[in-house]
């Protein structure tokens, strides 16, 4: 199989590579219900040494910079309540953390949630965190311009490997918020 974009050795169905994924990305797509078929959603590998975008773009392909999207996990407060929350962002643009993050998350201080909080709460590797398979309670808030896009590639809940799915996927996502302008 080829894949959608970027240039990769070894593109498949992710959803016939179910054991290199973290156990909740696995679980996601072995549950996953959207109008797109879990079988569109793709695996690519890659090297976990250059997992972080720039050096990513550099290896896989020039094309995936303006189709990329990154994963920020969030910890916003509002009195003593603590509220975890995902945005996803074009890998190119800032997450308007303390504007519209904070606006549609409902608290009063936002910050990016602690590495261990990250980690601890998805059960992914840090620098790979994925939309597919969040935790349930999760609000996920997706930046509308990657909905538009034919193909995304987010990571695969481990710094080895890829996900590349369609955009208009991303809005059918369990927790999912396409929301104008989350990033600048």
């Amino acid at each position: 199989m080829r894949a959608p974009l970027g240039d990769f050795d070894d593109a498949r169905p992710a959803i016939e590579c179910l054991d290199l994924l973290p156990a909740p990305v696995a679980a996601a797509l072995r549950a996953w219900q959207s109008p797109v078929p879990a079988g569109e959603v793709v695996y690519v590998d890659s090297d976990p040494e250059v997992a972080d975008t720039a050096a990513f773009v550099a290896t896989y392909g020039q094309d995936l910079s303006s189709t990329s999207a990154n994963l920020v996990v969030l910890a916003g407060k509002r009195g003593g309540d603590v509220r975890l929350a995902a945005c996803l962002v074009p890998s190119q643009a800032r997450l308007d953390v303390n504007g519209v993050a904070r606006r549609r998350l409902d608290v009063r201080k936002v910050s990016f949630a602690p590495r261990e909080t990250a980690v601890g709460e998805t059960g992914m590797e840090y620098g790979g965190i994925t939309p597919v398979g969040l935790p349930a309670a999760w609000p996920l808030l997706v930046d509308a311009s990657l909905t538009a896009l034919p193909w995304v590639l987010v990571g695969s809940g481990a710094r080895r490997g890829k996900l590349i799915l369609p955009g208009k996927a991303l809005a059918e996502l369990p927790g999912a918020e396409v929301v104008e302008d989350l990033a600048r």
